[in-house]
Formats: structure tokens, C-alpha cells, sequence
């Protein structure tokens, strides 16, 4: 892995952490060269998300102003049998639909994942949010990359109605995905706001890259796609102009290649 600037346009002959603006940056990369890209940007909760001294403010004039471009370049950016995954909350998932629709073509939805998860508050008032969306697309609908042998399986609810050969195989992941958050004294833990852990991370590059392909984060965070990629034997871009983010990444990673 090594860090690189806004320099010369990157060479994807290494796993990169670039430090600056994710559309810059994408700008110099070259089309066509990812299997898969997640994005977790920003959810436009409209107040600072920090945690210590690990932060970034999440507030928009015009949300949609900011993300469409860095949409639109991804998609440029995955190969013809490539995937796109956007990680958004209720906020802002059912808009940045419409807006994928508009970038990839409606027939290039492949799904809407809902991750399910279980902490912090319960307001009274009404019912409390405990789960994330992901919008999935394909660059083309009939080349794209699906490799279902890959992906974790789960344990049946009810083990008793499949028999004792499915029970101990488990059955395929639905499009909704229960998975606790990262918990406080997980070894995954890096204090960043908003990590997410790479349970949920793990299944979409397990599924929609090859052995050896490249992965791309343009909203690097902690780093948890790269963590992600150097377990399964992918190579990765990650991006994110927040320095304090990009330390952290390097960090995070340098120790899971040492281990």
C-alpha cells in the first residue's frame, strides 16, 4: 500500500490511500479499471458527526448538487461487469434513487439493501430508525459480476424445518442484512464517527469483485473497504479529504499487513 498526491494521474499497480476531493481525484483515474466501488458518503444529517478528534461536517446546501457528479464519475470509473453500492439512511436514499436511475438507467438496478441493526436511542414519538439503505447498480445489466459461491452464509431461524444438512451449511443472505454496528471493544474499533463494520462490507466485495480485482472508496473513512479488500485478496483506492481519516486508514491498514 502507499500513498499517493494530486499529483501525476495514479498508476493502479498498488493498493492507494489518496488525501484530497474524491472528484479530483477521480477525475485522474482511469475508466473502466474497478470491479466494484462502494460509497459511503456523508448522509446530510445536518449537524457535525464526531467522535474525540475524529470528524466532518454533514450538512448541504444542495445535497444532491454534491453527490450526483461523484455518481456520475463512478460510474465511469467501474468496468463493464462492474457494481456500484450507495450507503445512505433515510435521509436522503429515496432522492439519490431517483438520481442513480438518471446516471445508470433504471434497468441497471439490481437491488436495495436494507441493513438492519439494533442501538442507540427510542424516541417516543415516532418509530425509531434502525436501519441503513444501500442502492445497488450495475454498469451493464447483462455482464455484470455476481459470484454467489463467495458471500458468508447465515444461520436458519428455524433449523428444525430444514434438516440437519442445511442447518449446517445456512442459507444465502436476503436483501436485508441484520448486523450489530461495530461494537466498542471489537478489534475493528478505530473511534472514527460512523465506521462501518466490515460484516456488511465484506459481503459486497465478496460478491461483486474477482480475486485480484480492484475495489474503489471515494469516502475512505476509516478505511474499512481496504481492510475489507486486503483479507479477500482484492486491490483498492481509497479516497478521502480528511487527513485525520486518511491517518487513521493508513494506520488501520500498515497493522492488518504486518499482522
Amino acid at each position: 500500500m502507499r500513498l499517493h498526491d494530486l499529483g501525476p494521474p495514479p498508476v493502479l499497480d498498488d493498493d492507494l490511500l489518496i488525501e484530497g476531493d474524491n472528484l479530483e481525484v477521480m477525475a485522474t483515474m482511469p475508466e473502466g479499471a474497478f470491479d466494484m466501488a462502494y460509497l459511503d458518503p456523508p448522509f446530510n444529517t445536518g449537524m457535525e458527526r464526531r467522535r474525540g478528534e475524529l470528524g466532518y461536517a454533514d450538512a448541504y446546501d444542495d445535497y444532491a448538487a454534491f453527490l450526483t457528479p461523484r455518481l456520475r464519475r463512478t460510474r465511469e470509473l467501474l468496468a463493464p461487469h462492474g457494481t456500484l453500492y450507495l450507503h445512505l439512511d433515510y435521509r436522503e436514499a429515496h432522492r439519490a434513487k431517483l438520481v442513480l436511475d438518471e446516471i445508470f438507467g433504471p434497468e441497471c438496478f439490481l437491488n436495495e439493501l436494507i441493513w438492519i441493526y439494533d442501538y442507540g436511542g427510542r424516541p417516543k414519538r415516532r418509530w425509531p430508525a434502525k436501519h441503513d439503505t444501500i442502492l445497488v447498480y450495475v454498469r451493464d445489466r447483462g455482464r455484470y459480476h455476481f459470484d454467489d459461491d463467495e458471500v458468508d452464509r447465515e444461520p436458519y431461524m428455524s433449523p428444525g424445518l430444514v434438516g440437519p444438512e442445511k442447518t449446517a451449511r445456512g442459507k444465502r443472505p436476503s436483501d436485508c442484512w441484520w448486523h450489530t454496528i461495530v461494537p466498542t471493544n471489537s478489534r475493528e474499533k478505530t473511534g472514527y464517527p460512523t465506521q462501518k463494520p466490515e460484516g456488511i462490507v465484506r459481503r459486497m466485495v465478496a460478491a461483486s469483485s474477482r480475486p485480484g480485482g480492484w475495489c474503489l472508496d471515494p469516502f475512505a473513512g476509516s478505511g474499512t473497504l481496504g481492510a475489507v479488500c486486503q483479507a479477500l485478496g482484492r486491490r483498492f483506492v481509497l479516497i478521502d479529504r480528511n487527513p485525520e481519516a486518511i491517518a487513521l486508514s493508513r494506520a488501520r491498514l500498515e497493522r492488518a499487513e504486518a499482522a
